[in-house]
């Protein structure tokens, strides 16, 4: 006989914030893009004094990103701008699937869903600009903050509290892996699946 799955502690204080629909879409999910910009970010652009990019990413964030790599959720970076800061924070997180210079989204995160063998429903992003609109619309797990724009996050199924660039993303890897029962792998330190890493 198959028991339900009992939520660890910590997940369960997650999900009790979260409408179960919302919990619904986020146990589908086998692949997550997410925008830099806004997202992994607070939306500041830096320039060096050699006119470089500089951009500011978090620790908590990072290292959700890994957790959700290491419990097989695929993870892709989409972003309208380029640079090589972005390639060099996806090298250091585990994250093959990057795709810049974007202007179309949503094309490009079916294309990245065709490539993992998922299907839109399975497929969630998280966006905070009107370049994110079609995308959030399509996915089946639409994601915000709430420094977005307002007619961005109605569109959202969910609303991280922290803003972007300041947890927001961790919040999100969080409320995935709580619904997936995925979580509670991570707390055991004897059964971590993950040692050593960058964040």
């Amino acid at each position: 006989m198959n028991l339900p799955h009992l939520p660890h502690p910590a997940e369960a204080l997650i999900l009790a914030k979260v409408a179960p629909a919302v919990i619904e879409r986020a146990k589908q999910l086998r692949l997550m893009a997410f925008d830099v910009d806004g997202i992994l970010t607070d939306g500041s652009l830096w320039y060096g004094e050699q006119g470089e990019l500089i951009k500011r990413f978090n620790a908590l964030d990072g290292h959700g990103l890994r957790l959700m790599g290491e419990s097989g959720i695929a993870v892709a970076l989409v972003t309208g701008r380029s640079g090589p800061i972005i390639d060099r924070r996806a090298a250091e997180l585990g994250i093959a699937l990057v795709r810049q210079g974007v202007r179309d989204k949503a094309r490009v995160i079916a294309e990245l869903a065709q490539e993992q063998g998922c299907s839109l429903a399975e497929t969630g992003y998280m966006g905070d600009d009107i370049i994110d609109l079609v995308a959030l619309q399509r996915v089946g797990f639409a994601a915000s903050v709430p420094n977005a724009p307002p007619y961005v996050a109605q569109v959202a199924h969910w609303v991280s509290t922290r803003p972007g660039g300041s947890g927001a993303v961790r919040e999100c890897c969080d409320l995935i892996l709580a619904a997936q029962g995925q979580l509670s792998a991570f707390f055991n330190p004897g059964a971590t699946r993950m040692s050593g890493v960058i964040q």
